[in-house]
């Protein structure tokens, strides 16, 4: 079935807008440290507090089968609308550690009815090129956390609050715009009870439970990735002198996964999600694994591998998002999304916070290494996956 033009450009724009707040409270992390007196240990807690707020908002969305249950284009506007709030709330002049961390916390929380809602939105409108469609759509997310940073590197998004009023206008304008451009979709197969015990009865399909483990590898490695890599830049430039800004790499780093995962949404249509997932999980494993030898690099070279890495961390998410909802039927398509989405990020909760502990006892160089349990997890369960 042929859709209208307008829809996917307006699915893929809409995540842009409203997962840029995503990483808006750590873009302007220095100007919370000021505000309430905290050293560098909030790092791990602000960009944790999202997490958190996303699992148990993805938990109770998935238990009671949100996506499936209701429009998601409904839904997807009110939580938008919420999580602008939440992160519009950064912008008090006076603020303490609470209040950013409750505010980080609801806009993780509603994010969960952006990120894979969004998802959900696009199978109900694609049934075949999914990995193609997924690809723009997670590319797109992608994009949405890093351009907090790509607004805070140039000199007009100095101000901290600057980026906080970019990214909840953006957040608001992207949830009035699925609401009213994109109805219901075709393929859509609304649940019309509730079903508590979805959970196991998901992790009893084969098929599913691959993909799924494949993610939480994938999950393993990704926002840890993405959270310290301002940290490695910074290291990089105490370590050699260099004065590369941290926030525009960091920005151009995560942006270049958005590139790699439109390439890879559109190599999948040729050789399959599974074969792309595949090598982008082992690629970026070997940047695991090589990434104490990145710091010896000269410059050109460790923002060169640091930029791979970015590329590879990336590409494998569309496509096993795209074998999680190839494995499950129409009525459950969206629970199993958001039930894979919400233990991936309850994985990165677990790696993040390895890192931020890692970081006071151990140097830089090998930090990153500990990423490698992930890529390997997940090649591992894609290898034994029965069909793509």
């Amino acid at each position: 079935m042929k859709q209208k033009p307008h829809i996917l450009p307006t699915i893929i724009i809409a995540q842009f807008a409203c997962t840029s707040p995503w990483f808006a409270g750590n873009t302007v992390i220095d100007e919370l440290i000021l505000k309430t007196g905290l050293g560098e240990e909030i790092i791990g807690w602000v960009l944790s507090s999202v997490q958190l707020g996303f699992i148990l908002g993805t938990l109770l969305f998935a238990l009671l089968m949100v996506a499936d249950r209701f429009p998601p284009s409904k839904v997807f506007m009110v939580c938008a609308l919420l999580a602008a709030l939440c992160n519009f709330a950064l912008l008090q002049e006076t603020i303490i550690k609470w209040t950013i961390l409750l505010t980080r916390f609801g806009t993780g929380f509603f994010l969960a009815g952006i990120y894979p809602v969004g998802m959900k939105i696009a199978a109900d409108y694609y049934e075949k090129g999914l990995g193609k469609a997924l690809g723009y759509l997670v590319g797109a997310l992608v994009l949405g956390t890093a351009f907090p940073f790509l607004i805070k590197a140039n000199s007009w998004g100095h101000e901290a609050n600057t980026v906080i009023k970019i990214t909840t206008a953006m957040t608001l304008i992207g949830g009035l715009a699925i609401n009213f451009l994109v109805p219901n979709g075709p393929y859509r197969k609304p649940s019309k009870k509730l079903n508590l015990s979805i959970g196991p009865q998901l992790f009893g399909m084969v098929n599913f439970k691959k993909a799924a483990f494949g993610y939480f590898g994938h999950m393993w490695e990704l926002y840890a990735f993405w959270a310290f890599t301002p940290f490695a830049i910074a290291y990089y430039n105490t370590k050699t002198g260099m004065d590369f800004s941290v926030p525009l790499w960091t920005g151009i780093v995560i942006a270049l996964g958005g590139l790699s995962c439109a390439l890879g949404g559109l190599i999948s249509e040729k050789i399959g999600s599974r074969k792309v997932a595949l090598t982008s999980l082992a690629i970026s494993g070997i940047c695991c694994l090589l990434s104490p030898a990145f710091f010896m690099l000269p410059p050109i070279l460790f923002l060169s591998a640091w930029c791979i890495w970015g590329l590879a961390v990336t590409a494998d998410s569309p496509q096993l998002s795209k074998l999680v909802a190839a494995s499950a039927t129409g009525e459950i398509k969206g629970t199993a999304l958001t039930l894979a989405t919400c233990i991936g990020f309850a994985i990165t909760i677990i790696s993040i916070q390895l890192l931020n502990y890692l970081q006071t006892i151990t140097s830089a160089n090998f930090l990153f290494m500990v990423l490698t349990l992930g890529p390997a997890l997940g090649v591992w369960h894609l290898i034994h996956l029965e069909k793509d």
